[in-house]
């Protein structure tokens, strides 16, 4: 019996057949995330209907209003398209406003960010607001390209228990359905997120099928062969490093865990969030909030933050896994899924290094003022791009 990414998929016998069958199917039409024909052999019923076309009487937004075939998200060039095409495309409602009630876009333009309330853990509070249970923060769209099928962990912060349940909070909250999706609804749309066009590519949707994980490409040119070298999982020997250090929050079959070289001893190998200083540098500007953190010892932390993610849900104030730490996504199709981190604030996978350059001189500062142990090159840094464009 087949596991893969956490999920139990296949059963033996018929299960195996069935998967066999599906898979050279799709294999040999050519199974990819830029399929354009509208084949319903993976329809799974009236899936695909629910997904593009049911409103549930809600502001007018399907799921494919945000999550689009070629990228599963949303990027500021698409909503700048989308409005000059049709100002009133149910993207720019609700959530997708200025203001949360339809009115402004500038911030969907800008940085394609949505209005997003999260629960407060019981132990959390808003220092201006302490009886508030929610917050309202900006955050990207997440991409559905190889999640559904192949991360169990869903939303950025990993609220959400399943696809179904993640499916019917999004009906609810950001197309403000009107009636509430059906058990067979949710399972439909669960079901038709895990056909061939939620795949980056033939090998992410064989993996779904047969558990055989993709290897790391070896890369033809010069600069993907060194840039291979920071995904590859190698103990770290010094601070100064380079090796593997990508491979340190980007490792397992899907590259979104922790490897076991991780120099951070509190975090576990496999662990599926961390910060990487994305909301502590802030550099797209967001509103700063005041989250109060009431500790097991009666003390309390002020995590002053635009977004202290997956400690909103955990309650826990301090570490590397819950303070301003969200999801660490997967690699395979990155090159596709632009714009990057959970505000957006990257727009391209050279801005994504350029971030990371700042995250290792920061993390590796050396005391006296000597300067920190670890700086990207400008080599590096195109190496870096030039190997994640293979990782498809």
């Amino acid at each position: 019996m087949q596991k893969v990414a956490g999920r139990e998929w296949m059963r033996a016998g018929v299960a195996v057949a069935l998967a066999s069958l599906v898979l050279a199917i799709g294999l040999s039409a050519g199974v990819g995330a830029h399929d354009d024909d509208d084949d319903d052999r993976y329809d799974s019923g009236s899936g695909r209907r629910l997904f593009e076309r049911e409103t549930f009487e809600g502001n007018g937004r399907t799921c494919a209003t945000c999550h689009s075939r070629r990228t599963g998200t949303v990027s500021p060039e698409d909503a700048r398209e989308r409005f000059a095409e049709n100002p009133d495309d149910p993207l720019f409602r609700a959530d997708g406003s200025d203001d949360g009630n339809g009115h402004g876009v500038s911030r969907m333009l800008a940085d394609a960010t949505v209005l997003v309330r999260v629960p407060l853990a019981d132990n959390v509070t808003l220092a201006d607001d302490p009886s508030a249970r929610s917050v309202v923060v900006r955050r990207g769209i997440p991409t559905t390209l190889n999640t559904p099928s192949l991360d169990p962990v869903l939303m950025l912060d990993g609220r959400q228990p399943s696809l179904e349940q993640q499916v019917k909070g999004a009906i609810g909250d950001h197309a403000q359905g009107g009636r509430l999706p059906t058990a067979k609804e949710l399972e439909l749309i669960a079901v038709f997120e895990r056909t061939r066009q939620f795949f980056s590519s033939r090998d992410l949707f064989a993996f779904a099928w047969t558990g055989q994980a993709p290897a790391l490409p070896k890369g033809r040119t010069a600069a993907e062969k060194r840039g291979r070298t920071f995904f590859e999982d190698v103990p770290f020997t010094s601070p100064s490093q380079k090796a593997g250090i990508c491979a340190a929050c980007h490792s397992g079959p899907m590259l979104n865990e922790t490897n076991q070289f991780l120099p951070v001893p509190a975090v576990r190998r496999g662990s599926r969030f961390q910060t990487v200083l994305v909301s502590e540098l802030n550099a797209a500007g967001n509103p700063l909030h005041d989250f109060v953190f009431k500790n097991a010892d009666g003390t309390t932390t002020h995590v002053v933050s635009p977004d202290a993610g997956r400690a909103l849900i955990t309650g826990k104030s301090t570490g590397f896994e819950d303070p301003n730490a969200f999801k660490i996504p997967t690699l395979w199709g990155v090159s596709e899924t632009a714009p990057y981190f959970h505000d957006n604030s990257a727009r391209t996978l050279a801005d994504v290094v350029e971030h990371y350059a700042r995250f290792f001189a920061i993390v590796s500062a050396q005391p006296g003022g000597a300067g920190p142990a670890l700086v990207l090159s400008e080599q590096d840094k195109a190496d870096l791009v030039a190997y994640m464009k293979l990782l498809r």
